[in-house]
């Protein structure tokens, strides 16, 4: 799959997601996502924890001759749940494209180092 078409599956995702907000129109009592928006961020935000465990687990067992579909399917769990978390907050997997982008090019550790930075930085003023 191309990055365009992988940008678009996740931009249609995330169409999906909103629709289905509460303040939509989203029935909670037929929509997951609905269900999860409704009860507010506690409930998505346990499962994206949840499924965070689940995809260390099934990476885990990969690293172990395990199966690495299991892997492939707890990252998809966990992203769709962080998609749900970033709709509620008003964001978009467009936010976060553009957040890697920006970091494209910079070395993880400068990049932490930076951040690292800005913080102290923000507690001196």
């Amino acid at each position: 799959m191309n990055a365009m078409s992988s940008n678009d599956s996740l931009a249609r995702l995330a169409a999906i997601i909103e629709s289905r907000k509460p303040a939509n129109g989203g029935d909670p009592q037929a929509s997951y996502v609905a269900r999860l928006l409704h009860k507010g961020p506690d409930a998505f935000l346990k499962k994206i924890g949840e499924e965070a465990t689940e995809t260390v687990m099934a990476a885990k067992d990969a690293d172990n001759g395990g199966d690495r579909q299991k892997l492939v399917g707890e990252v998809a769990d966990l992203w769709f749940h962080s998609m749900i978390a970033l709709a509620h907050y008003g964001l978009s997997p467009a936010d976060v494209i553009a957040e890697l982008e920006r970091r494209e090019g910079t070395s993880g550790i400068e990049e932490k180092a930076l951040r690292k930075a800005l913080l102290r930085e923000g507690e001196q003023t």
